[in-house]
């Protein structure tokens, strides 16, 4: 078989899966995706879709991003709080009017997200979306990639001209790969609950995104599309210290400290989860990539994990194109992506994530009083403010990234 006809098998079908899976069937390359789950899962993970992302989605066609648009809501602003002064920093996210063509933050779940982009890739004669397909090693050569993937009958072999690993942070991939993944660990762990309860009603001016300092307790509040979420540090040192932050004991207390209403609160999905900070020591060997969470994770404080994810794809993607389509040879552009690709995540998602975190944990009175001061000004500042929300945004991030030769 001829390299040209052999698919590019990518593993894993969220969202970084999806749109690169889209952007080359699109483009008449094979691509075979794989999901070990018999169907796409539903489950509390990113919900935040910030503008070069949108823009990037867009690009796709299909009708894509207006059944986004259609499905999610836009929080054309958000606020850092400080819950003990009441004083409230309001960032306008019209200030980048002038860079964007969708200056906000699309607030919609992710799973929502890949089953549009699914919906696409079965209208197209080149892809094949395979479930219960799990990838559990590789081979490769100078021309192919030899796979190996488990399914309900046995593991069975299947060759590409490229592999992408694309499954997340416990990648399969970069796993079999040997490619490092350094970094570390937090000691706490993020609990993520979400209710139907109208925070809006009782909160003046609430925006649909929140960041909450308090000397107790800071915590996340934000709207998705169909319920409102909040996010607690945890620091459980056991088992059973896990089990009681999952209580409804505990959540009923956490969302009562919040707003005391009458009554219990409506609790849908709870998560528990470790954060991370961690970055691949390359994103690619040989004829093997690795984009999204496969190759760099971070604390979610700022909706950029997923995001660069999908920033990755698109790159990626447009890479691949020239390779297969154009005829260039892989081991310069991969070494390109790399270099675009790693290096931001190193300079500017770790980055900013952890001081988005140290942001909101400071519990001194003073550090609280000096960071909502700060943000106050630079929100009152309109060039002040557009600077910061380009950078926050992740306009800034791939205009960056791009530039990189």
């Amino acid at each position: 078989m001829a390299q040209a006809e052999l698919p590019v098998i990518i593993a894993g079908s969220g969202p970084v899966g999806s749109v690169l899976a889209l952007y080359l069937a699109q483009r008449e390359i094979p691509v075979l995706l794989l999901e070990r789950e018999p169907a796409l899962p539903i489950d509390l993970r990113a919900s935040t879709f910030h503008p070069p992302s949108l823009e990037m989605i867009a690009e796709l066609g299909m009708g894509l991003i207006e059944d986004m648009l259609d499905k999610g809501l836009k929080a054309d602003r958000y606020q850092y709080r400080d819950r003990r002064s009441g004083e409230v920093a309001n960032f306008d996210m019209g200030l980048i009017a002038g860079d964007t063509s969708y200056p906000f933050r699309l607030q919609l779940e992710q799973y929502e997200f890949t089953r549009l982009a699914n919906q696409r890739l079965q209208q197209l004669p080149s892809a094949q979306v395979r479930f219960n397909a799990e990838l559990e090693s590789f081979e490769q050569d100078d021309n192919s990639v030899h796979a190996t993937i488990k399914t309900p009958s046995g593991s069975e072999q299947v060759t590409g001209a490229f592999l992408i690993g694309t499954e997340g942070a416990r990648s399969a991939t970069r796993k079999h790969a040997g490619i490092g993944f350094s970094g570390f660990t937090y000691d706490e762990q993020f609990l993520v609950v979400s209710t139907s309860f109208p925070f809006e009603e009782v909160f003046d001016d609430l925006s649909w995104v929140n960041y909450v300092s308090d000397p107790e307790e800071w915590c996340v509040i934000l709207r998705t599309e169909k319920i409102w979420r909040v996010l607690f540090p945890t620091f459980p040192e056991s088992s059973e210290d896990e089990a009681r932050y999952l209580s409804d004991e505990f959540i009923q207390a956490r969302l009562h400290h919040l707003y005391d209403k009458a009554g219990d609160y409506d609790i849908g999905h709870r998560t528990l989860y470790k954060v991370n900070q961690r970055v691949a020591e390359t994103y690619y060997q040989g004829r093997v990539v690795l984009a999204g969470d496969a190759c760099h994770i971070n604390n979610p404080l700022g909706g950029m994990g997923m995001n660069g994810g999908l920033h990755d794809g698109f790159n990626l993607a447009r890479k691949l194109v020239r390779i297969l389509r154009e005829g260039e040879s892989h081991q310069p552009l991969f070494e390109h992506y790399n270099r675009q690709r790693r290096d931001l995540a190193v300079k500017f998602v770790q980055e900013h994530t952890i001081a988005n975190k140290k942001l909101m944990e400071a519990r001194e009175q003073d550090v609280q009083q000096q960071r909502q001061k700060m943000l106050m000004e630079t929100a009152a500042d309109p060039e002040r403010a557009r600077a910061f929300l380009l950078e926050r945004a992740m306009i800034n991030c791939v205009r960056d990234s791009e530039a990189v030769i």
